[in-house]
């Protein structure tokens, strides 16, 4: 075999090695490699860009900043419009996307709140765009604290920490005011259920129980299922849920209390003041104390823009000096306990801000803070021992809680109750 054509064989297995190894190459890449969804996988060189949304942008204006295709932009948006728009982005939300060494989106996550996900991935046939739940752990978590100036800074700062406080004066509005109650060196504790992502704390899930020491008075909780709805009932199975709020909006100060000579900041004479006067944010929103008929909404003289409402037995509630009137709240229509009718203005003879809120039974003014209020219902003899077992679960781990544990550690507890 002479060497011209030893050369023109070496040649000829280069070539179709280089073929073969192409052709492989090509196969197990797994940018090309679609799975059994029909998604495509990026590869090593692939990009995962994750932030928040900042204010005022749009899904436009993110893709525009890191230089990604508009085409894609439109395609992403386009096939997630049946699941969540994303003509409109929350600011401080996340969001993360993945893609490839030529700036070709892969995938674009977006997390719409706490709880929920949009996920849109590429596929073979363009983008398909999926919502899912956030994978939470949960941990029972054991919090005690002592109360200084008020509830929110007691139980601390974040977001989560004031959610957490709004849960538990909700739990306790029947009982508690939140405004004129507490007195410093009041203790709670709780036992809630907290939800943990990446190993941190996000938010607090459900309140199983609590235990609320106002004043010396003792006042406890406990999460129960009753007729197929769950409410809080305190420590002898009666319904902590009663026919009215202690207060009709929450962490406020009372600017000016009941009284049968008040000297009038306007008029500057003395008279009567039957009802309290709320110092509040103009905006704040104002709720229903209890379930009750619209019997007057609008303007009427001193009160500005009031509502009162009928309640059982002969009780009235009025709500005055709002600036502004919920649109469904008109004469004849049916509210409920802690539905928001109005919101906290100046309107009639008001020097600032605030709500003026009266209680009439008969027509009778009375005061809000001392008239005792309407109890709820109980738990029935039929579940009275499964509630006792539940309680006596929850009353063991309150007793191993101190006030100094609000400093609590956030690893909390594994388990169910």
């Amino acid at each position: 075999m002479n060497r011209q054509r030893i050369v023109k064989i070496i040649l000829l297995l280069f070539f179709v090695g280089s073929v073969f190894l192409g052709f492989i190459e090509y196969y197990y890449n797994p940018k090309h490699a679609p799975d059994s969804f029909g998604k495509k996988h990026t590869n090593a060189m692939h990009t995962e860009i994750t932030s928040s949304v900042k204010s005022g942008e749009n899904l436009f204006s993110i893709f525009k900043k890191y230089n990604l295709r508009i085409k894609d932009c439109l395609m992403v948006r386009e096939a997630s419009a049946n699941i969540h728009k994303l003509r409109e982005l929350k600011p401080e939300q996340p969001y993360k996307i993945v893609i490839d060494d030529n700036k070709q989106i892969e995938s674009f996550a977006y997390w719409i709140n706490d709880d929920s996900i949009l996920r849109v991935n590429r596929t073979e046939t363009g983008f398909l765009a999926k919502k899912v739940d956030v994978n939470y752990e949960k941990r029972i978590l054991c919090i005690g604290g002592t109360i200084q100036d008020n509830l929110i800074s007691s139980i601390g700062e974040g977001r989560e920490n004031l959610m957490l406080a709004l849960q538990l004066s909700d739990i306790f509005a029947w009982d508690i005011d939140f405004t004129t109650d507490l007195r410093d060196n009041d203790t709670f504790k709780i036992i809630a259920e907290g939800l943990y992502l990446d190993g941190e704390l996000k938010k607090y899930g459900n309140i199983f129980s609590a235990e609320f020491i106002n004043n010396g008075e003792s006042h406890h909780a406990y999460k129960f299922e009753r007729d197929g709805k769950t409410e809080y009932f305190d420590d002898k199975g009666r319904s902590l849920r009663k026919a009215f709020l202690k207060a009709p909006l929450s962490f406020r100060r009372i600017s000016s209390a009941f009284s049968n000579r008040r000297f009038h900041p306007i008029l500057k004479i003395y008279r009567p003041h039957h009802g309290l006067d709320y110092a509040a944010s103009a905006g704040t929103p104002v709720s229903a104390v209890g379930d009750g008929k619209i019997v007057f909404s609008g303007y009427k003289g001193g009160y500005g823009k009031l509502i009162i409402i009928r309640h059982l037995n002969g009780w009235k509630t009025y709500y005055g000096h709002l600036s502004k009137i919920e649109k469904n709240i008109r004469k004849g229509r049916k509210v409920e306990q802690n539905q928001v009718i109005g919101y906290v203005g100046a309107t009639g003879m008001a020097k600032g801000p605030h709500l003026h809120y009266e209680i009439r039974i008969s027509n009778k003014p009375v005061n809000p803070l001392v008239v005792k209020l309407p109890k709820g219902e109980s738990i029935p003899k039929t579940l009275m021992a499964e509630f006792k077992q539940f309680k006596n679960q929850m009353d063991s781990r309150l007793a191993s809680i101190t006030p100094s544990t609000f400093a609590f550690d956030k690893k909390g507890e594994y388990g169910n109750l």
